[in-house]
């Protein structure tokens, strides 16, 4: 069922039928520097975008300082023992709520985490903690979002299709898989396009299909992927970008 909470509606209801931009940079990543992530969440905003998705509580910090939208936040762990690394644990989750996220955001598939847990245990654990924030469920497929949505996640996207071991080598979004999730389970949690939209068309086509909002990164704040994409395919596809996307980083920003 979906939050009757006055205050976290207003924010919910004001995603509708909008765009929210990921910002979001790695150290290693070629485009970082330490204000970047703050001139484009100033540019998203001065788009017209109704939120922002932000990695790591330093980032989010920043962010929360110089524009006025509402931030999806969340915290990328990497560790060599599991493919879990969106906000793993009830600590990032403390850490990024506490950096000024509104909405905290977390893997919510069957994976197990380097603690030795299913990664949509933590869902309970932070609504349990932080009663507050309202959770964003990542998911890759249609059963863990029926898990998502029954656990109580307040949004629920397919962030992780394509980075899950039942969903890997993907290249475009299922679109279908997403029209079944939106019609089976919006009554009861807000559902979010996030994952492999590249053009405004593309966004459109998932607001028709029923999301709420559409989330857009890679596309608008990762230009050093965008060229790859174009490069991968004029040297005869050789290389995929796919790679580049989905590769661990050297350590998280702090």
């Amino acid at each position: 069922m979906k939050t009757q909470d006055p205050r976290k509606r207003k924010i919910l209801e004001s995603f509708k039928g909008g765009l929210i931009v990921s910002c979001q940079v790695q150290q290693d990543d070629p485009i970082y520097s330490n204000d970047i992530v703050v001139k484009m969440a100033q540019a998203a905003e001065w788009a017209g975008a109704v939120g922002i998705r932000a990695n790591s509580p330093k980032q989010i910090r920043a962010i929360r300082a110089a524009v006025d939208l509402p931030i999806i936040g969340l915290y990328k762990i990497w560790h060599d023992d599991t493919e879990v690394f969106i906000t793993p644990t009830l600590e990032a989750a403390k850490e990024v709520w506490e950096a000024g996220a509104d909405i905290i955001a977390m893997d919510c598939t069957e994976q197990i985490t380097h603690e030795k847990t299913a990664a949509y245990e933590l869902i309970s654990k932070v609504k349990e903690a932080i009663p507050k924030a309202m959770t964003f469920a990542d998911i890759s497929t249609y059963d863990e979002a029926k898990r998502a949505v029954e656990l109580g996640a307040d949004l629920v996207g397919p962030t992780l299709y394509g980075y899950t071991a039942a969903t890997k080598d993907i290249e475009l979004p299922d679109l279908r898989e997403f029209a079944r999730m939106c019609r089976d389970f919006g009554d009861n949690a807000y559902m979010v396009m996030e994952g492999h939209i590249y053009t405004p068309e593309d966004a459109m086509k998932c607001l028709f299909l029923g999301a709420h909002t559409v989330v857009v990164g890679s596309a608008i704040t990762r230009p050093h992927l965008t060229a790859k994409r174009f490069v991968d395919l004029l040297s005869g596809y050789q290389n995929n970008w796919r790679e580049a996307e989905r590769s661990k980083h050297i350590c998280s920003v702090l």
